[in-house]
């Protein structure tokens, strides 16, 4: 390489100043000329906003005479039940073809025999003793008259005899001892038929305690029977439900019956019986704070008056139940879907405006909340759900004539552009 180089690659070059200043030139020319463009531009015709009120449906609301449903629920149970206990003992001889849980006995139909021997051999001894007695009775008799017959010989009143003389003791000890055999007779033959355990009514075998050839005492339990005839179930009532019955204080009797559907629901099928409320408990439970009151339902097994219409219900079946309640006139049913919190009530007036009211709410169920509040008959219930609500704003009402709100609101980019051209 040659060390020695010339002046002019030494030297670094200059860029000339015009070719820095052109580009920039440019892009301000550019700018101002879309400032122009856009000043020169026609501006958009100016047109009125169209607000289109909220579209609702309304219903009209009118007093009414309502009858309140009380809905509970509970288990059916037996009216009547009974465990049946030995008043004798001995050995169980024979049992019912039926003695099995589930049997059902006609009123006085056996369920099973007890050894009665011994007392067939009390009841013999029984009447022995009575025909002596008898005997012991009728001879003192005849000593009595002979010993009036003896007195009346002295000459003297029978008013004047000794008692002992006329035997009057010894009759009277005759009667007396009568009167107790034939009170041994009956006390033996009464437990001779106790050896024959009955249904004391039309039942239905719960359990049985005991079995062929099993010894038993006085007082051991036998079997347990339940009543088919009626049944009952047991309803809870909450405080605030029992102003709407009609139930009656503890001294009197319902005289008016009221209503009960009692349910349930297998397999999709709803399954129904009728009842009536056949009484008031009167207390309220200190666990639950609940009153009671109890349904009858008659022939629950269907086996008393074999009616096939009707459908069994057995015991021990869970069921719900619709109560019959009072008849309150004056009240308004309000669509539980068009009430807004509590109690809220959105309302339409003829002019189509909105009105925000609260309602004093009566009682409510799954499906309507219930005022006596009397409510304007110019004003209309308004069923659908507003996003905004603002009293007194315009509504349309489905299926009526639209109304529109025109106004004179500009976009705020013309305002803008007015605002500019005006300065």
């Amino acid at each position: 390489m040659s060390e020695s180089n010339s002046p002019t690659q030494k030297t670094k070059r200059m860029v000339p100043l015009r070719y820095v200043l052109t580009p920039i030139a440019i892009i301000f020319l550019a700018i101002f000329v879309l400032i122009i463009a856009g000043a020169l531009a026609p501006k958009p015709a100016k047109k009125p906003v169209t607000v289109r009120a909220p579209l609702v449906d309304v219903v009209s609301l009118s007093p009414t005479d309502v009858q309140f449903s009380i809905s509970s629920q509970g288990s059916v149970m037996p009216r009547t039940a009974t465990n049946l206990v030995s008043e004798v003992s001995g050995m169980v001889m024979s049992v019912s073809e039926k003695y099995v849980v589930g049997g059902f006995f006609k009123k006085g139909e056996e369920l099973l025999q007890i050894d009665d021997i011994t007392y067939q051999v009390a009841v013999l001894q029984a009447q022995s003793r009575l025909g002596a007695m008898e005997s012991e009775l009728v001879t003192a008799k005849a000593r009595a008259k002979q010993a009036e017959d003896e007195w009346l010989l002295t000459g003297k009143p029978l008013s004047e005899a000794p008692i002992l003389a006329l035997k009057i003791p010894q009759l009277q000890k005759a009667e007396a001892d009568l009167i107790a055999a034939q009170a041994d007779l009956k006390e033996a033959q009464t437990k001779l038929a106790r050896t024959s355990i009955v249904a004391p009514y039309d039942a239905m075998l719960k359990a049985k305690n005991v079995d062929v050839g099993q010894y038993v005492t006085i007082g051991t339990s036998l079997a347990e029977t339940f009543a088919v005839d009626y049944a009952e179930v047991r309803l809870p009532i909450k405080q605030r439900d029992v102003a709407f019955l009609n139930l009656p204080k503890i001294n009197q009797t319902i005289e008016k019956l009221s209503n009960v559907e009692l349910f349930y629901q297998l397999e999709g099928q709803k399954f129904t019986w009728s009842s009536k409320i056949s009484r008031y408990e009167g207390v309220v439970d200190t666990a639950s704070r609940v009153h009671y009151i109890v349904a009858q339902l008659v022939d629950p097994y269907n086996v008393v008056e074999d009616d096939g219409n009707q459908n069994e219900i057995r015991i021990g079946t869970f069921v719900n139940a619709n109560i019959g309640g009072k008849e309150i006139s004056g009240i308004t049913a309000i669509p539980r879907g068009a009430v807004h919190g509590a109690n809220t009530l959105y309302l339409i007036d003829e002019e189509y405006k909105l009105h925000i009211t609260d309602v004093d709410v009566l009682r409510s169920d799954i499906d309507y909340v219930y005022t006596q509040q009397a409510i304007d008959n110019d004003k209309r219930l308004i069923l659908t759900n507003l996003e905004t609500p603002v009293a007194g704003m315009t509504l349309r009402v489905n299926g009526e004539v639209e109304i529109e709100q025109e106004t004179d609101e500009i976009v705020n980019q013309d305002e803008d552009a007015t605002a500019g051209e005006d300065s």
